[in-house]
C-alpha cells in the first residue's frame, strides 16, 4: 500500500487532482466532460490493498477496495489538471 500511496503523492506533486473512481460507461463520460472543459485527464488503476475488516471503523476507509473485489480491473481512478497553457484563474469561471 505504501507504493500505491507514493504513486498518488507523485501524481499530486505533478499537479494532478484525484476526482473519483469509475467504470464504464461513466468513466468515458467523465473523461470526455473533463477534456471538453479544458482539463488533462489521467486514469490510474486501483491500487492493490489488503482486505479490510470494517471500513467504517477504520481511518483508511478511502483506501478500502473490498467493494471492487474481483472486478478491480474494470475501475480507474480519475485524476485531472488544467491543460498546459491554461491560466485556470477563478475569474475565467465568472
Amino acid at each position: 500500500m505504501n507504493k500505491d500511496r507514493s504513486r498518488i503523492e507523485i501524481l499530486e506533486s505533478e499537479g494532478w487532482t484525484k476526482q473519483f473512481i469509475a467504470n464504464e460507461p461513466r468513466l468515458s463520460e467523465a473523461v470526455e466532460l473533463y477534456r471538453e472543459t479544458g482539463f488533462e485527464v489521467h486514469l490510474e488503476p486501483l491500487p492493490k490493498v489488503p482486505e479490510c475488516e470494517s471500513c467504517a471503523e477504520e481511518g483508511d476507509a478511502d483506501e478500502c477496495r473490498i467493494c471492487y473485489e474481483g472486478v478491480e480491473d474494470q475501475y480507474k481512478i480519475i485524476f485531472i489538471r488544467p491543460e498546459k497553457g491554461e491560466t485556470g484563474s477563478d475569474e475565467d469561471l465568472l
